[in-house]
């Protein structure tokens, strides 16, 4: 049961830096977060992503308390978790994920008994918590089964069980769905969605852009270590400058395409599916299809039946964002 007032947010962090090296070494510093802010409230799924190295495992750390900020604030159901990271921490589930964390040869059940008296539950509530936990992640029917004998989702899901042990407010997911076969992580998205839906915040990263568009209601993109944009999936296109994407396929080579069409449409992207060649225009600035459309016929071909332009995915916006960040520097 989520107890966290409405009023006050599950996690705020503010203006988050943390730099890895040594003061005595100054040119060895390397600044791994610069000036991150996330706020997340009772039901949020605040998806953070950005290319590796961008900090986002190094911030996951942070509001876990497993590393403490060089700079700025965190507070987890209105605790201050890098003075009192212990009261943060007993609200806070930190999901990893790995094939490493528990003791192979020992049961599920036992596993979670025993992270369950790391955790400080008292001994009337242990065992209650340990078999919700298993049932929230479908694992009760092989809960007396050694964990050497899961699959890869069996143990991702036996993570998540663990970091529930607590009932936390705040759960932290990092690639939650990392190396799972799709229906998998399709199982492990609906449970995240029902966590939400019963009021726990959540953080999620994760390279997989269409499970984050799925999930999140807000984003956020870091770039080297600094947010660069936040918000919908709207605002992370219009921050990209993609206004809007145009999709076809036709039997004309790329080249042809990019000789006929580089004075209309670019960035012209083409590739190869099922014989033909699918192209892609993510329009920066007021979309030009029917000059697309002009072209073909001026070409005595016809317009393509599948010619279409329909907003930017998230995929699409984030590939956008990040090239553009890495012009700027």
């Amino acid at each position: 049961m989520v107890t966290a007032s409405n009023n006050i947010p599950i996690l705020c962090a503010e203006n988050l830096v943390r730099d890895f090296g040594t003061r005595k070494s100054p040119q060895e510093i390397r600044r791994a977060v610069n000036g991150v802010s996330l706020t997340i409230n009772k039901g949020d799924i605040v998806g953070l992503l950005g290319p590796n190295g961008a900090g986002k495992t190094t911030t996951v750390k942070m509001c876990a308390t497993l590393l403490t900020p060089t700079a700025g604030t965190i507070t987890i159901a209105g605790i201050d978790a890098v003075r009192h990271p212990r009261a943060a921490r007993r609200r806070t589930g930190l999901v990893l994920g790995g094939e490493s964390g528990f003791y192979t040869r020992a049961t599920a059940r036992k596993n979670l008994l025993f992270f369950a008296d790391v955790a400080g539950l008292a001994s009337r509530e242990r065992n209650r918590r340990v078999s919700e936990t298993l049932e929230l992640v479908q694992l009760t029917e092989r809960a007396d089964d050694p964990v050497r004998a899961y699959s890869r989702g069996m143990k991702q899901r036996l993570h998540i069980a663990r970091s529930l042990l607590t009932n936390p407010e705040l759960l932290l997911l990092d690639e939650p769905t990392s190396g799972l076969d799709p229906q998998i992580a399709a199982e492990i998205r609906v449970l995240v969605r029902d966590l939400a839906a019963s009021g726990v915040g959540i953080l999620l990263t994760s390279h997989h852009l269409g499970e984050v568009e799925q999930l999140a209601n807000r984003i956020q993109v870091a770039v080297g270590g600094q947010e660069v944009a936040a918000g919908t999936v709207a605002d992370i296109a219009a921050a990209s400058g993609v206004s809007r994407v145009t999709t076809f396929s036709t039997s004309l080579t790329p080249t042809s395409l990019r000789q006929g069409l580089h004075q209309v449409a670019r960035p012209l992207e083409v590739f190869e599916q099922a014989g033909r060649w699918q192209v892609r225009v993510p329009w920066v600035g007021k979309p030009a299809e029917g000059l697309i459309a002009e072209w073909f016929t001026g070409q005595g071909q016809s317009v393509p039946p599948d010619l279409v332009t329909r907003p930017a995915t998230l995929e699409e916006s984030y590939l956008a964002l990040v090239a553009k960040e890495g012009e700027n520097e």
